[in-house]
């Protein structure tokens, strides 16, 4: 692997990216224009009807966000003309063929000038219906591969994965990549053409019964993926379809240089643009919430479990170092594990450390004008601690209420009703996030050294390229920039 300027090699370029509108996305574009405003031209795929509505996502889902405050500052009143001139947003869609691009002159346009293609759209729900998630996470990945093979100067191909294709398999996961039918159990017989037939015949059944609405529909989707995943040994439709996603991408590839990134948890940027910029919630930001609005009584993992996270700005900057690095490797497929599990481990302690002071010196305020108080949250350390907890919290109240008032039961059943409801729906969500809150499970990431090693030759770069998690201080990365951030957030 040899690695020149990384800046250098962004001149006159032409990328295509799809997902554009999404976090990670948005970033790993601003980034570009940022560091290299002669960069050729950025094609962007957005899910849109039309240019015009393409064009007007852009605007309003990226460059009307913070995020784009320093091409701003830069440009000035000539940010519409540069942005006009390098960036052009494209109506498309990756799950159709040709990735859902209507216009024939506008395909044979970007077929002749890309010379980088990065697919970063995926749906990352965890319980998302089988029939979207397998259409979006692997069949949408065989078709912007077969989009990029069209390409006559392509020069790499970069596919964001997640890091948990590997499943709940314990101990040190190294980057290797999975072969069509490999399973994470043992289990035969994984045929992806199979799978979607599966969704077929089901959606055909479903639509067939007349009693069956949307929402039931929907919940048989999801109920599917998640039984389609654990067959195989995934715990979520999530990582399942991302992994049949990897194997298409590696068995397709023929001669396209390959590179499949693995980000862990991504978490707010760490410095560029600007520290603790975050869009959506994200698991430990939901439960970071929770702890400062007061709302969170309990939490469900192991206090000594490392959790494995990675600034969003970290794993863009990782993206554009290996397609500097692998651009023009004929046949080659490289993965990089991009995360901190081995090189800068982080307990969940030091979280709820953090999370404790900051919102003890930031108390969160609520609509009365009162600030929240918080304190140590009770720490569940097992599945059956947590089933004790909700039966002791919600059902032997009501045991005891029908033996003391039969009538004020009877009254109160609507209550009980939906707040069985509200249970079952918080014991889905721990099902689901229960393979992370006790993960025993590191990333390797040699591959990853072997890149931040050199950029590290490359001097100057190091500091425009950053994506060593050993350069983070934990504790001060969550109180004083990542939760500030989500709280900021939270606000808009």
């Amino acid at each position: 692997m040899e690695l020149g300027s990384i800046v250098d090699f962004l001149e006159n370029k032409v990328i295509l990216i799809t997902g554009a509108t999404g976090f990670l996305a948005k970033i790993f574009v601003e980034k570009i224009l940022r560091v290299q405003p002669n960069v050729k031209k950025l094609y962007l795929l957005i899910r849109a009807a039309d240019a015009k509505s393409a064009l007007q996502r852009f605007n309003t889902e990226a460059v009307a966000k913070d995020l784009f405050k320093l091409l701003k500052e830069k440009h000035g009143a000539n940010l519409e003309s540069f942005l006009s001139e390098k960036v052009i947003p494209v109506a498309g869609d990756i799950t159709f063929e040709d990735m859902g691009i209507q216009d024939p002159d506008l395909k044979a346009e970007i077929w002749r000038d890309v010379d980088v293609v990065v697919n970063v759209a995926a749906t990352t729900d965890f319980d998302e219906r089988y029939d979207v998630a397998l259409a979006l996470n692997t069949f949408g990945a065989k078709i912007v591969l077969n989009f990029a093979k069209k390409c006559v100067n392509i020069k790499l191909f970069l596919h964001v994965s997640t890091a948990y294709v590997s499943g709940e398999k314990p101990g040190l996961i190294l980057e290797t990549s999975y072969n069509l039918g490999d399973s994470l159990n043992g289990t035969s017989g994984l045929d992806i053409e199979e799978e979607k037939r599966i969704v077929e015949d089901k959606l055909k059944e479903l639509k067939s019964d007349h009693n069956a609405d949307d929402r039931s529909i929907k919940l048989a989707m999801k109920d599917l993926g998640i039984q389609r995943a654990n067959h195989y040994g995934w715990p979520n439709t999530y990582v399942f379809t991302k992994a049949l996603g990897e194997m298409i991408v590696g068995n397709l590839r023929g001669g396209i240089p390959v590179v499949i990134l693995r980000p862990t948890i991504i978490t707010s940027t760490y410095k560029q643009p600007f520290p603790g910029w975050v869009e959506g919630i994200r698991t430990i930001d939901s439960l970071a919430l929770g702890y400062g609005k007061g709302k969170l009584t309990c939490f469900l993992g192991d206090p000594e479990a490392i959790y494995d996270v990675v600034p969003a700005d970290m794993v863009v900057n990782a993206m554009i170092a290996a397609i500097t690095a692998h651009a023009n490797q004929t046949f080659s497929e490289t993965i990089y594990h991009v995360g901190s599990s081995v090189s800068n481990p982080l307990k969940f302690t030091r979280i709820q450390k953090s999370g404790y002071l900051h919102f003890t010196e930031h108390s969160w305020i609520e609509k009365d004008g009162k600030p929240v108080i918080v304190g140590q949250v009770t720490v569940l350390s097992s599945m059956a601690s947590f089933h004790r907890y909700i039966a002791l919290r919600y059902f032997l109240p009501l045991q005891i209420l029908q033996f003391v008032n039969l009538v004020f039961c009877q009254a109160f059943a609507g209550t009980y009703k939906n707040l069985k409801r509200k249970i079952n729906f918080v014991l889905r969500l721990v099902d689901l996030y229960k393979p992370y809150l006790f993960s025993k499970t590191f990333y390797d990431d040699m591959n990853t050294e072997k890149l931040r090693k050199k950029v590290r030759e490359n001097g100057e770069e190091e500091n425009m390229f950053y994506f060593d998690p050993r350069i983070i201080d934990w504790d001060e990365y969550f109180q004083h920039i990542h939760l500030p951030g989500v709280v900021n957030r939270e606000f808009k």
